[in-house]
């Protein structure tokens, strides 16, 4: 019913929204006599204010079309590598015509870059992408909105979540690099967990950047929602059917504005400032600091709904009965062991300031791949970094991507040598997994 509520009140604010912007061009544009009237550079920014308070949000698009490599701009095209019901694996294509650099970039390591399924598109990573263009060949997963997704594809649970990133592993092939941005870090050591248990080839190495995989330490306000809630209690007050307007009607969810909410809530003085701000310099006329605002809202107020199914056991597995560190963690019949990855070099990564991954929460990965030697496997502070710090911004470009760019060249000019077949846990039998599709 609250799904349905929100979306009535959507539409009934989207011709306000739509008539507050068309309003605040009457007053700002110098052709109109209206903005030569006093006040009116103040009314025209509280209506435009009041438009993007109002509007809606889309899916924001990831514009990346060029990047410099050594120097020399190089066109960038977007490609649909794979495509699943629930997500699509995309690849940035390089092109140049400079034949030294499309030699330098064909012999470029591969990187997988394995986004957050948590209430934000995937494009939350855009500077992640475009920093790691200049070095590497990038591969991004594009996870769908669940309300977009038909209930004919069935439902999507965590362990399918393990599966899908199994899938692009094996596609993109086994001298990849894979990059985890928080949540997917644990689904992610379990899905290369459960491929060297088997006696697969692993990725060269893995780099975990602010997640829960040990959410008890250094708890933050995210983990205790998670932690002192019932199960019952996210069942019963966070999950929805998506209404007939959608293709994924009748699908139930974890809605995208709930999740908006709860992203407000934690810091609502600072978006009251931030839009007061933006307020104050369209009055200045300060177009930088007003297109840097947009640019942030654009992408922090789209957001996308989570299968109930998967945010569930998400919920259960990582912050509830934290399977992952306890050993208890049963994938299709199959125990998820860390300690059997010998293969792959590890590299964790976590923010001084980060409010949502606590410190020590991705450090504790290194405990847990025993496997792994120890001179392979590195740990770094980022300092002064929040949480988005350490994959976006002046940080991520100064501080993070030069340690995550060197540990990945050391490991892809020397590659650890190919598992043998551990010994699986009594009982246990391999996880069954989905073909996917190729579209090219």
């Amino acid at each position: 019913m609250l799904y349905q509520l929100y979306e009535t009140q959507r539409a009934l604010l989207s011709p306000f929204a739509e008539f507050a912007s068309a309003s605040a061009k009457l007053y700002s544009h110098p052709l109109s006599p209206f903005a030569h009237t006093p006040l009116s550079h103040r009314v025209s920014a509280g209506l435009d204010l009041m438009h993007r308070l109002a509007k809606e949000y889309e899916k924001p698009a990831f514009e990346i079309t060029s990047v410099e490599v050594d120097g020399v701009d190089v066109a960038v095209q977007e490609l649909v590598a794979l495509e699943q019901p629930f997500c699509r694996l995309l690849r940035f294509k390089r092109y140049t015509d400079d034949s030294k650099v499309l030699e330098k970039m064909k012999a470029q390591p591969t990187v997988l870059v394995v986004a957050p399924l948590s209430g934000h598109h995937s494009t939350l990573l855009r500077d992640t992408v475009k920093q790691l263009l200049k070095d590497h060949k990038v591969y991004i997963t594009d996870w769908t909105d669940a309300r977009m997704v038909p209930l004919e594809a069935g439902p999507f649970h965590l362990d399918d979540y393990i599966y899908y990133v199994q899938d692009f592993i094996r596609h993109v092939g086994e001298d990849c690099h894979v990059i985890s941005v928080c949540q997917p870090t644990v689904p992610v050591l379990a899905a290369i967990s459960l491929m060297a248990s088997n006696g697969e080839t692993t990725p060269r190495s893995m780099t975990m950047m602010g997640g829960p995989i040990d959410a008890r330490k250094s708890p933050t306000a995210v983990n205790n929602l998670a932690m002192n809630k019932s199960y019952s209690w996210f069942e019963n007050n966070v999950i929805y059917r998506v209404p007939t307007t959608y293709p994924g009607a009748g699908r139930e969810v974890y809605p995208g504005f709930l999740q908006h909410t709860g992203f407000v809530a934690m810091n609502p003085d600072r978006h009251l400032s931030s839009h007061y701000d933006y307020f104050l310099d369209l009055i200045r006329g300060d177009d930088d600091n007003v297109e840097s605002h947009r640019r942030f809202y654009d992408e922090y107020n789209a957001v996308l709904d989570m299968p109930a199914e998967y945010y569930l056991d998400t919920i259960k597995t990582v912050f509830q009965d934290f399977a992952l560190v306890n050993g208890t963690w049963d994938v299709g019949g199959q125990l998820v062991r860390p300690q059997d990855i010998t293969g792959t070099a590890l590299l964790t990564v976590e923010g001084e300031l980060d409010d949502i991954s606590g410190a020590g929460q991705t450090k504790a990965a290194h405990e847990l791949c025993s496997g792994i030697a120890a001179k392979d496997q590195v740990h770094y502070d980022a300092i002064g970094a929040g949480h988005y710090g350490i994959f976006s911004g002046r940080r991520w470009r100064e501080k993070v991507y030069p340690v995550i760019r060197d540990f990945i060249a050391r490991y892809d000019a020397a590659p650890l040598h190919k598992p043998a077949a551990a010994k699986r846990a009594s009982g246990s039998r391999p996880a069954a997994r989905r073909t996917p599709k190729p579209t090219e």
